[in-house]
């Protein structure tokens, strides 16, 4: 059985990393049986989670955990697609892993109320002596990645409004159809439902969450990736809409 590494449950998610997400949606997507087990990024052949563990091989970063599903399970995450849309949903994937994921990092970890609400707290169980310092060190560090993605070079504003840009790209692709490119999931959606649901989840207070919840298809939509993947997970903004 494939073993999936994670994060876990937290910040009102199922799974508190957006790629993360996106692979275990896409073990669900492919129907393959699997088992979850927390891990820190220094666990990880490459620094960074996800990675997987299958029949004594591991495989690390979600886009080529998803190629060594294709390769070895021969499940196509785009099999409805033609060969344009199979072009288009991989550059709407690379604009969500490259653009708008790391405007919800800015949201999580440079904003200061919210990394003491969220990310600090990885750090609860370091020394005492030394707790503060890695905490420090942890959000220096992302707040320099976010500097040299681009986004961290505009102001707190700026940022937000060239984020939107591309939510507002996605929005239009989605408009009224159940899924990013049609009437059938596809490996782009898990990409773009991780990042949604990080960005939504009411647990953390930010411009770019209050900015997004205007585009209603695409709330609507992250509503939807919740029931058909996580049924068992009590996604707060559902349960809002039933109240």
């Amino acid at each position: 059985m494939i073993t999936l590494f994670g994060f876990g449950t937290g910040f009102g998610l199922p799974e508190i990393s957006p790629f993360v997400t996106k692979t275990e949606v896409q073990l669900k997507m492919a129907g393959l049986d699997y088992r979850k087990e927390k891990a820190m990024p220094p666990a990880s052949p490459k620094g960074q989670l996800p990675f997987i563990a299958d029949d004594g091989e591991t495989i690390a970063d979600s886009t080529f955990i998803r190629a060594h599903i294709e390769g070895k399970y021969g499940f196509d995450f785009d099999a409805p697609l033609s060969l344009q849309a199979r072009a288009q949903a991989w550059a709407f994937e690379r604009m969500i892993e490259h653009h708008v994921y790391w405007a919800l990092v800015g949201a999580r970890w440079v904003d200061d109320t919210n990394f003491a609400k969220g990310p600090a707290h990885f750090f609860d169980g370091a020394p005492d002596h030394m707790r503060d310092k890695m905490r420090e060190d942890a959000q220096f560090r992302v707040a320099e990645n976010y500097l040299l993605s681009g986004l961290g070079r505009h102001g707190p504003d700026e940022d937000v409004d060239l984020a939107i840009r591309s939510l507002f790209a996605l929005a239009v692709q989605l408009g009224d159809k159940p899924y990013l490119m049609g009437d059938a999931p596809c490996g782009t959606d898990a990409t773009a439902f991780g990042a949604l649901a990080g960005i939504l989840t009411p647990f953390f207070d930010s411009p770019l969450r209050e900015r997004t919840e205007k585009f209603d298809n695409l709330t609507a939509y992250v509503g939807r990736m919740m029931r058909q993947y996580y049924p068992e997970f009590a996604w707060a903004p559902l349960q809002q809409q039933a109240a």
